[in-house]
């Protein structure tokens, strides 16, 4: 079965950081493109940064990030530990959303996390 379980979320104030986690199972992670999503209140979701398959490295892959992020994310994997990281600096209140993990296959239906929030303060 396959399962994304996010950890990490939390109440943050404006400036600060936060770590999310996304561990997967019962997926060939290394070949899988990872992405995290956020949903703010009101709003679509909304793609924040994008990892693509590292091959036979543990780490690695091409990525992508939302304009609003950039400088400010990092998003990274670890194949080993078959997870995903979104590191957050420079936290604004405009961050504040549920984060998803997602998970797309070469081929085939994605999967989705149950989400974790992110709170923001000014």
């Amino acid at each position: 079965q396959v399962q994304l379980v996010e950890s990490g979320g939390g109440l943050v104030q404006a400036g600060g950081s936060l770590r999310l986690s996304c561990a997967a199972s019962g997926i060939f992670f290394s070949i899988w493109t990872m992405g995290w999503y956020r949903q703010a209140p009101g709003k679509q979701r909304e793609l924040v940064a994008g990892i693509t398959s590292s091959g036979r490295t543990t780490s690695g892959g091409r990525t992508n990030y939302a304009d609003s992020v950039k400088g400010r994310f990092t998003i990274s994997r670890d194949n080993a530990k078959n997870t995903v990281y979104l590191q957050m600096n420079s936290l604004k209140p405009e961050d504040t959303g549920v984060y998803y993990c997602n998970a797309r296959p070469p081929t085939g239906l994605e999967v989705w996390g149950q989400g974790t929030l992110v709170t923001v303060s000014s």
